[in-house]
């Protein structure tokens, strides 16, 4: 087998913006068209833009390659490049074994054929031989969990039936290189999960993978390697964890550390935002953090006038944007006891315990309430900062010696006690 599974070569795509819209037109309009086609082509003066401009990397065989960057950075352009749906204007790419594509729910199925006549035809069109396919029917069928209507034509399923037959036929059909853009977004949630573990196993039999996605959960779990890409160009290219941590904090002055200048800071007439930052087990700034050590809060604000007590607090979201818990200090000396005559500069610290999150990337929304004033809001910034919480796969966490994927977005060491039954107490039950 070759090295190589894909190679990018310095690949650019131009569109033009505002392509001429056919119509039905007369016989003297067409000829009157063709006579102008060449003068025309001379002076287009429609906008141009790149989608991709000189995009160079190989992947090897084997590797599952999440493609990742915000809209319109040029992922499913690059896709259908390499689907062989559209050529690149300048550059080239070559690409070693059978492709399998799912660029969007349903494609290359034919709306008058049956589930199954759609099965057959996706496998020769792919350059399966019909025992190939056979073979994989049945287990096609069943993870698609469409076996009552796989006689039916395909225009009459639901949306859903659609997705879990088109991505079965993508994932089982035996394809050397396996493009996905973006379906695992579509469907229940336990579709989703089942196909997550399904692309797993994908690339456990080192079949090649590249998957887009703006879910950096998927792609934290399924990929290896990550490419990000800006605006056309290729920004970063490295291990998944490494790349998410670019992407998730693009824009931001420091995933550890965020500072204001006092005109600038969120405030109110009472107090003003200073810093935030997350400290590691020694006290110092730090955007990742190994999952069996402790993290700290940070939060440094001037209070301006007497007259209130003031309460910090954060809600912290994972990567999918679900909210994991909020903190605030609510002891009862702190909100009773608190002087109302300070002004000054405080910090406020708690501590997130080692063993509770699970790797990942993580979000803050950080704010500063009046309590006893019906928890009135002086300042709420949303998107504060991200930290990235990582396992080394190593030593004492809640991991163990398991090396699988493990589900969830909280991982606790919790306490375990085991004792034996006596043969005379089990045989009641």
């Amino acid at each position: 087998m070759s090295k190589l599974a894909i190679r990018i070569e310095n690949v650019s795509k131009q569109y033009r913006i505002g392509g001429l819209q056919q119509t039905n037109r007369t016989l003297r309009e067409a000829l009157t068209d063709s006579f102008k086609m060449p003068f025309r082509r001379l002076k287009d003066t429609r906008p141009q833009f790149w989608a991709l401009q000189d995009v160079s990397f190989d992947i090897h065989p084997g590797e599952v390659v999440g493609l990742i960057g915000r809209n319109g950075a040029g992922k499913s352009t690059l896709l259908k490049i390499l689907s062989r749906i559209t050529e690149p204007t300048h550059g080239s790419l070559t690409l070693y074994g059978r492709v399998g594509s799912l660029l969007e729910v349903g494609t290359g199925f034919h709306p008058e054929l049956t589930g199954r006549e759609n099965v057959f035809m996706n496998g020769a069109i792919l350059g399966m031989k019909r025992r190939e396919i056979s073979r994989k029917f049945d287990e096609i069928v069943a993870f698609a969990e469409i076996e009552k209507f796989i006689d039916t034509p395909v225009k009459f399923y639901s949306s859903g039936m659609y997705l879990r037959l088109a991505f079965s036929v993508a994932a089982h059909l035996e394809t050397e290189i396996l493009l996905v853009d973006e379906v695992l977004a579509v469907g229940d949630m336990n579709f989703q999960r089942k196909s997550l573990n399904k692309m797993e196993s994908v690339g456990r039999e080192g079949r090649t993978v590249v998957l887009v996605s703006h879910n950096m959960g998927a792609i934290s779990r399924l990929c290896s390697r990550a490419v990000l890409l800006d605006g056309g160009r290729l920004k970063a290219d490295g291990d998944a964890p490494s790349v998410v941590n670019l992407y998730l904090s693009d824009g931001q002055e420091t995933t550890g550390e965020r500072t204001w200048e006092p005109a600038k800071a969120p405030s109110s007439d009472y107090v003003r935002l200073v810093a935030v930052r997350v400290l590691d087990q020694t006290s110092r700034v730090s955007d990742t953090f190994d999952i069996r050590q402790p993290i700290t809060f940070e939060i440094e604000y001037d209070v301006l006038r007497e007259g209130k007590r003031l309460s910090p607090y954060f809600t912290l979201y994972n990567e999918e944007g679900v909210p994991l818990f909020s903190s605030a200090d609510l002891a009862p000396d702190f909100i009773y006891e608190q002087e109302l005559t300070f002004t000054g500069r405080r910090i406020s610290r708690c501590v997130i315990p080692a063993h509770l999150l699970a790797e990942g990337m993580f979000t803050m929304h950080v704010g500063l309430s009046a309590i006893l004033d019906h928890n009135a809001a002086q300042f709420n910034v949303p998107d504060c900062m991200r930290f990235q919480v990582i396992d080394p796969m190593e030593g004492d966490s809640a991991r163990g010696v398991y090396g699988g994927a493990m589900i969830g977005v909280m991982r606790p060491k919790l306490a375990w006690q085991h004792e034996p039954v006596a043969a005379a107490d089990a045989a009641k039950f």
